[in-house]
């Protein structure tokens, strides 16, 4: 009974959006195309492998729910389960502190290909590509600078790192057939006063110069922005303003992270900008309740109007979305579904929007037509859409996966 009323209901709602020159049919058929990398550190709060120690350098994570996943077979147990209930075909986005060591501690200017084989091997059998970052936080040599450090030893230790990172990522490219995206951020900061700001920045420029001049066919680099962090708010190095200049003359991918810029921005705005000088954007998609507080990301006007701008702007074919939050406050694998499905609504909305109209009212200066039918349109029954997409590709509709989840919980993540 229900999936005749979710059928009756798509139709409906296809009829609807036919009458403003919508194609649901198609909009749906994008959304499947459309992978989401799933991060991996929502699973054990960016704990990692390597030192078994909560997360430090700019970020932490709030909040102690039962069920952390402890190990590499947990987190790909957790990964596993999260697949079964999100419609389309997405990837696995991993940090360098979750390789596969083997019980042994691994320096990270020593890792290496061999230390994420395992990881090659289970995304091939899961049919799952892999995307990866660097990792500067949460290690003895973070201190306040890594990549941009005066101290030769200290940057040398995270120039060989990130390269080696780098390496990694060409690996996993390779091994899949499809290039891996590869994040670099560092929290490099000052909690107060900097005077020598153009000096550090000189550094990182050079240090980043160092790291991408090596060929690397089967991955791509991108670098991430951010406002500050925590015990570093007075100077970022990494900001945004520092990365524009060198993605837009480096030709590099650009990170957009919801969470890292004032809270009364949009990041909406900086989309069309931005793909105007860079190759390619990453989106990080979060939710800052206070700053970059790594909320799980749900359907709030700035996820919809984020998306919004990226298809009004052409370019969702030159982004690659991925998650990034860590709320230990409530059950992990739930935050996971509710920040996917909600990623993917925003999407839709996004596909759905009379777009050729729109346009062609604004061509025409009628602004207050193309204000009304923007108005009219979040209106629309899209919540119908997007229940028979999730119809369709055999996964639970509407709020059906919360016992799903809940018996995950009962059976696996309570028993850890």
């Amino acid at each position: 009974m229900k999936e005749q009323l979710i059928q009756k209901a798509y139709e409906i709602a296809k009829e609807r959006y036919s009458a403003i020159g919508v194609d649901t049919d198609k909009a749906i058929a994008e959304l499947e195309k459309q992978q989401i990398s799933l991060h991996c550190w929502q699973t054990d709060d960016v704990v990692g492998f390597e030192r078994n120690e909560a997360v430090s350098g700019g970020i932490q994570t709030t909040g102690n729910y039962p069920g952390r996943a402890r190990n590499i077979d947990e987190v790909r147990h957790d990964i596993e389960f999260v697949k079964t209930l999100l419609a389309g075909h997405h990837r696995l986005n991993l940090h360098e502190i979750y390789g596969d060591f083997g019980g042994k501690f691994v320096d990270r200017d020593q890792v290496g290909v061999e230390h994420f084989q395992s990881w090659m091997d289970w995304a091939k059998e899961q049919d799952m590509k892999l995307d990866f970052n660097s990792t500067s936080f949460s290690h003895p040599k973070s201190g306040n600078l890594t990549l941009s450090n005066p101290d030769k030893g200290i940057r040398d230790f995270w120039i060989e790192h990130t390269k080696r990172c780098r390496r990694i990522a060409d690996a996993m490219g390779k091994a899949q057939g499809d290039p891996c995206i590869m994040n670099i951020w560092v929290h490099d900061g000052s909690k107060d006063t900097t005077v020598n700001r153009k000096k550090y920045r000189e550094i990182l420029a050079a240090s980043l110069d160092e790291i991408l001049a090596e060929k690397l066919p089967d991955m791509k680099p991108c670098v991430e922005a951010k406002l500050f962090g925590i015990g570093l708010e007075s100077y970022t190095v990494g900001s945004m303003d520092f990365y524009e200049g060198y993605c837009a003359t480096r030709n590099v991918i650009y990170t957009l992270d919801t969470g890292h810029y004032e809270q009364t921005e949009n990041v909406a705005d900086k989309v069309a900008s931005l793909l105007l000088y860079v190759p390619e954007l990453m989106l990080h998609v979060s939710r800052p309740v206070r700053w970059d507080s790594d909320h799980v990301t749900i359907m709030n006007d700035q996820t919809l109007d984020f998306f919004k701008e990226l298809v009004r702007a052409d370019g969702l074919h030159r982004a690659h979305v991925g998650l990034d939050y860590f709320d230990a406050s409530i059950n992990r694998i739930g935050a996971y579904i509710i920040g996917a499905r909600a990623t993917q609504k925003c999407i839709l909305s996004a596909l759905l929007e009379p777009l050729q109209k729109l346009r062609e009212y604004e061509a025409n200066g009628q602004f207050f037509e193309r204000l009304a039918l923007l108005e009219e349109a979040k209106s629309l029954p899209m919540g119908a859409v997007f229940d028979y997409f999730n119809l369709k590709n055999n996964v639970p509709v509407g709020e059906d996966f919360i016992p799903t989840i809940q018996q995950y919980e009962k059976e696996v993540t309570s028993k850890r």
